[in-house]
């Protein structure tokens, strides 16, 4: 076992400091055990994450339905601030094509930059879209509906008149999967909700888009100890899993894990509850192709791996380092 703050320091150095923020990507899965305090984890990370520049994303599976990809997806972006990161990715673009921009916090227009350099809206315009189709609509690494919503973002970030805004609200309501009617997004050619089947794409060109925001990357923080819970309790209204619901999720970990060759500048963390490691119907035995990709074979019991896929947290570990300090 290892002591949590050790573990979370190991966490920070050799993945968010380097390897993630250079293109890398991984995902560990954490059981918290005698007296590690999952609340004091997931503010660990957090404040970690945010020192390292990187956008922080927590799901809780009491809250949003994690076995299901799209779920997932949407309850990230909607807690990622799209229009900041639009704002950043225009202000480096009109960077690029050499123009002096307003200072940080004032409106970024077409007009305004054309009016501060003493150049032409109308060529600046041109130059500008030429940058984004450059820089967004060629980054093949980018799914294509994905790519379309960023422009569409981008634009209204620039040039605020209806059309832009209308194109703004739609995009943000499709990212979160509040959009009613996909007609809404007819005029930005963007056909198709996010659902099961697009998910996963978003998601990893969500991680590709986040790097040229000026972001480290993502470090996405999933609690799934609510898998944990057999029965449905009373008057409880949030999110119950039913077994068939819990292999589910792990089956979308699965797929993390097997698709870390394809997200990029992303940690995933996983929080699991100690029945993870011993619950022969609801932990991980239960899912043999999860296991396979987590588990150790072959564990030394007195020295724990802190790079292994799956670790186990316990506060004891802490006063064993502390005694042999001593």
């Amino acid at each position: 076992m290892i002591c949590p703050s050790d573990y979370l320091e190991f966490v920070r150095q050799e993945y968010l400091a380097d390897f993630i923020p250079g293109g890398g990507a991984s995902v560990k899965i954490a059981v918290p055990l005698e007296g590690a305090s999952p609340v004091a984890l997931h503010s660990s990370l957090r404040q970690a994450a945010s020192e390292e520049g990187f956008t922080y994303v927590f799901v809780d599976a009491s809250e949003a339905r994690l076995h299901m990809i799209d779920k997932v997806f949407h309850e990230i972006a909607r807690q990622i601030d799209w229009d900041a990161q639009a704002r950043r990715f225009c202000r480096e673009a009109l960077g690029r094509l050499r123009f002096r921009l307003p200072p940080d916090g004032s409106q970024l227009t077409l007009g305004a930059v054309a009016e501060l350099n003493g150049f032409d809206s109308g060529e600046l315009r041109i130059a500008f879209e030429r940058e984004l189709q450059e820089r967004i609509l060629r980054d093949y690494d980018l799914a294509q509906e994905f790519r379309i919503a960023m422009i569409r973002l981008c634009l209204a970030q620039v040039d605020p008149t209806d059309y832009t805004r209308a194109d703004r609200e739609a995009v943000l309501a499709w990212l979160k999967g509040e959009l009613r009617l996909i007609s809404a997004l007819k005029q930005a050619t963007i056909f198709q909700k996010i659902a099961r089947h697009n998910a996963r794409h978003m998601l990893v060109s969500l991680t590709r888009w986040l790097p040229k925001t000026g972001s480290a990357g993502l470090v996405l923080d999933l609690d799934i100890r609510r898998c944990a819970v057999p029965r449905r309790p009373p008057d409880d209204a949030s999110v119950y899993y039913s077994k068939a619901a819990t292999l589910d999720l792990y089956e979308v970990l699965r797929q993390l894990i097997d698709g870390t060759d394809e997200l990029s500048s992303c940690f995933v963390f996983v929080l699991a509850a100690p029945e993870f490691l011993s619950d022969p119907g609801r932990g991980i035995d239960a899912y043999t192709a999860l296991k396979m990709r987590v588990w150790d074979e072959v564990r030394d019991r007195r020295r724990a791996n802190p790079l292994a896929a799956l670790v186990r947290l316990s506060e004891a570990a802490c006063d064993e380092v502390t005694g042999d300090d001593r």
